[in-house]
């Protein structure tokens, strides 16, 4: 017969090392840095293709109120004039009680829209100013407006 060891054999603990932790790292480091610029340049694109979007919304909004009501809202209205009734002149005989649209949109940087009628650009001017939120501007920054669609 076989006597017993008294002992408890240990297990050997296997893991990552520091050096192979750091390598993990340092390639997960070189893909963020080549996939991020990408990603960030979309999310820019991404605000201008919903900022056009929400003006064409908001102009086909506008010439619905214009068929009932003759007249498009002041520029004193606003577009708030599409969601809830309207005070002032010119008045909105023919308001639809449903209103035009549900909640007005804002831009792609959660800014609202500017609305001027009339407008120097047709019946009325609505436009977005941009990343910057200031008038002008060149790439991101340039304004998006219902006139240059």
């Amino acid at each position: 017969m076989k006597p017993k060891a008294s002992f408890k054999t240990r297990k050997s603990v296997q893991g990552f090392t520091l050096i192979e932790i750091m390598v993990v790292l340092v390639i997960l480091g070189l893909l963020v840095a080549a996939v991020a610029p990408k990603i960030l340049g979309r999310a820019d694109q991404a605000k201008v293709t919903t900022t056009q979007t929400n003006i064409k919304t908001i102009s086909n909004a506008l010439n619905m109120y214009k068929l009932d009501n003759y007249n498009y809202p002041s520029s004193e209205q606003g577009i708030e004039a599409l969601v809830n009734k309207p005070s002032g002149f010119p008045e909105a005989k023919n308001w639809n009680p449903e209103g035009y649209i549900d909640k007005l949109p804002v831009d792609g940087w959660q800014r609202e829209f500017v609305y001027i009628s009339p407008g120097t650009h047709g019946a009325f001017d609505l436009y977005s100013l941009g990343a910057d939120g200031k008038e002008g501007g060149e790439g991101y920054d340039a304004d998006i407006t219902s006139w240059d669609r």
